[in-house]
C-alpha cells in the first residue's frame, strides 16, 4: 500500500510481545499474550484499523468491480465509516458477489462477517433474497436514516424536531446576550445539526414548508425581524441571516454532484 518499511517495522516492534492481565474482584489473572487487535486508546489505532479495512477492500477488488451504482459519472459499490460498511449494486447477484469477496478477504486477515448485524435493503420489489441477513425497509448510516424509497420527509422531520432549540431556549431569550452573539450560536450549534446530511435530501414542497416554518420559529425565538440591521455585522454582504436554505433554495443548489432527483 506504499507505506515505508521503517514505519511498518516501527509498528511491528510496537505490537510485538504484548502481554496483559485482567484485574477482577478476586485479584489479577496470570499474564497472557495478546495476539490480535489494536491498542485501546492509542492514537494510532483508528489509522491502523482504516488501513486494515482498506487492505481488505483492495484485495477484494471492489474498485475494479463492475458491480455498483452509477452516479455523477462514477461507479460506487461501497461506503465505509470505521467498521460500518455498506455494499451497493443494481441486482441481488451483484450484491452477493461483492459480499462474498469482502467475506473471503476479511477471513484471510482474521476478521469475520457478522451475519446477525448484516442488513439488506432493496429500493425495488424483491420476491425473495438468497443472501443471509435481515431484510429491512430502512437503516441508519452515518447518523442519517436511509429509506428504501428515497423519501427524506421522515429524516427532515426528525432533525427539525430535535430538542436542541428547547435546550438553548434560555440563552436565545436572554436579554443579557447580544443579538449578534445569538446569531453566531445559531450558526454554530443549530444549523450544523439541522442541516446534517442535507446534500443527499430529496426536498418536496411539504418539506420546504416545514423548513420555512422552522426558520420562522428561529426568528420568533430570537425576537428579531428578518432584516434587522443589528445582525448585519456578523454576516457578509448579501447574506441573509436566516436563509439557511429555505427561502433562497441554497439547499437545492448544494448537491450539484447528485442525480437530478436529488435537486428537486
Amino acid at each position: 500500500m506504499g507505506i515505508p518499511d521503517h514505519l511498518t517495522s516501527l509498528l511491528r516492534n510496537l505490537y510485538a510481545g504484548q502481554e496483559a492481565t485482567v484485574r477482577t474482584g478476586h485479584g489479577t489473572t496470570d499474564w497472557f499474550q495478546i495476539g490480535k487487535g489494536v491498542r485501546q486508546g492509542c492514537i494510532l489505532s483508528p489509522c491502523l484499523f482504516n488501513l486494515h479495512a482498506e487492505y481488505i477492500m483492495r484485495n477484494a477488488g471492489l474498485k475494479e468491480a463492475q458491480a455498483g451504482i452509477k452516479t455523477a459519472g462514477r461507479n460506487i459499490n461501497n461506503l465505509r465509516y470505521a467498521d460500518d460498511t455498506t455494499l451497493m449494486a443494481e441486482s441481488e447477484e451483484e450484491v452477493k458477489s461483492l459480499l462474498m469477496k469482502v467475506k473471503v478477504e476479511s477471513e484471510e486477515v482474521g476478521l469475520k462477517l457478522n451475519i446477525q448485524k448484516t442488513k439488506i435493503m432493496a429500493s425495488g420489489p424483491i420476491t425473495s433474497w438468497q443472501i443471509d441477513g435481515e431484510t429491512v425497509s430502512d437503516f441508519i448510516f452515518g447518523g442519517s436514516k436511509i429509506i428504501a424509497d428515497g423519501d427524506c420527509s421522515h429524516e427532515i422531520k426528525r432533525l427539525l424536531g430535535r430538542k436542541l432549540m428547547t435546550n438553548l431556549d434560555s440563552i436565545f431569550k436572554s436579554r443579557d446576550i447580544t443579538l449578534p452573539t445569538k446569531v453566531r450560536l445559531v450558526k454554530a450549534m443549530v444549523f450544523p445539526v439541522v442541516m446534517y446530511g442535507c446534500e443527499s435530501w430529496t426536498v418536496k414542497k411539504a418539506e420546504h414548508r416545514r423548513i420555512d416554518a422552522f426558520e420562522l420559529v428561529l426568528e420568533k425565538t430570537l425576537e428579531s425581524p428578518l432584516d434587522c440591521k443589528e445582525i448585519q455585522p456578523v454576516h457578509s454582504e448579501g447574506d441573509q441571516p436566516w436563509d439557511f436554505f429555505g427561502r433562497n433554495d441554497a439547499k437545492a443548489e448544494t448537491p450539484v454532484l447528485w442525480p437530478p432527483h436529488a435537486k428537486s
